[in-house]
């Protein structure tokens, strides 16, 4: 399938989405220990130490939006303030911090390499602003179980752990080309690439698209998944694509699918505009989630137990 036409647009008007920016972020700290600094009633005032800040990342994306909220929301929160930067700066800011064991909170999400790199924990939400967990589904066009059954049902059987991509996004981080890191996955876990691919047969160069937006939880998946395609005789296109664009895309059969379907809440809208239009093939990866993130070494569980700015 050609599709110059709808793929230049989709290209033309693709922006790199929340999860995947990278740039510098505020470079200003005091010197702070790891205790942090004791309030009135005994308890630790990590506000203090961080000058009631949350490193955030892109303005306008979810998790800052929801942050936000949770300032708020949250009389914990009264005189916090979320600084915004980008992805790769609160990354850096986080491994800053961890390295030299100081109090940090970012806005994080999962799955996300840092959860294999670094030992953190949510902040537990009791207010329920940033929402419950979420699923990432697969969602394929109309007519791809008659015309292409083999690709379809591999597509219907792709399920696999946090900790799977996780892995795979963490050797990206490191440096290692996402093809790379793929086919590494790919070869050390033989027994999960077959339960996708049970049940059918090798074709003879079968045309099949897939659409993701370049967030890097979905380069990795649509990554290891189109490799594992390929394994089986497919000619694999991959094609990157903004977030609107990726759904009408599948939509109105221009791809044939994608694996990058953030449910019920990131793509609420695109699935509401969009969904009645394609078959949804269910989760591929669940427990993906949003909020505040710690390092586990600090002494609070819940976003009440932070103290208000003086």
């Amino acid at each position: 399938m050609k599709k110059a036409q709808w793929r230049k647009l989709g290209l033309a008007f693709a922006v790199t989405p929340m999860m995947l920016l990278a740039a510098c972020g505020d470079d200003s700290s005091e010197e702070s220990t790891d205790e942090g600094t004791a309030s009135d009633s005994g308890e630790v005032n990590y506000g203090e130490e961080m000058d009631y800040k949350i490193t955030g990342i892109e303005p306008g994306a979810g998790v800052v939006a929801a942050s936000e909220q949770a300032v708020e929301d949250y009389d914990s929160l009264a005189g916090w303030e979320v600084v915004t930067s980008s992805s790769g700066a609160m990354a850096t800011e986080l491994g800053e911090a961890i390295d030299n064991e100081e109090p940090i909170i970012v806005t994080g999400w999962s799955p996300h390499w840092k959860f294999q790199k670094y030992d953190l924990k949510y902040l537990e939400d009791p207010n329920g602003v940033f929402g419950d967990a979420e699923t990432i589904n697969t969602m394929v066009r109309e007519g791809l179980e008659e015309e292409n059954p083999e690709a379809y049902t591999i597509l219907d059987q792709f399920y696999w752990e946090t900790a799977d991509i996780e892995s795979v996004m963490l050797e990206v981080s490191n440096g290692t080309a996402v093809e790379d890191a793929a086919a590494a996955w790919i070869e050390e876990n033989s027994d999960r690439v077959a339960e996708w691919t049970e049940g059918t047969e090798a074709v003879d160069g079968t045309e099949i698209e897939l659409a993701y937006v370049e967030w890097d939880t979905e380069v990795a998946s649509t990554t290891v998944i189109g490799q594992v395609l390929e394994a089986q005789g497919f000619d694999v296109t991959l094609t990157p694509l903004d977030n609107a664009v990726m759904w009408s895309a599948v939509a109105e059969g221009q791809a044939d699918g994608m694996v990058a379907a953030w449910l019920p809440g990131t793509h609420a809208s695109q699935f509401e505009t969009y969904g009645a239009d394609m078959v949804d093939l269910g989760e591929n990866l669940e427990g993906a989630k949003i909020g505040f993130v710690v390092p586990s070494y600090m002494d609070i569980d819940s976003i009440e137990d932070l103290t208000p700015a003086e």
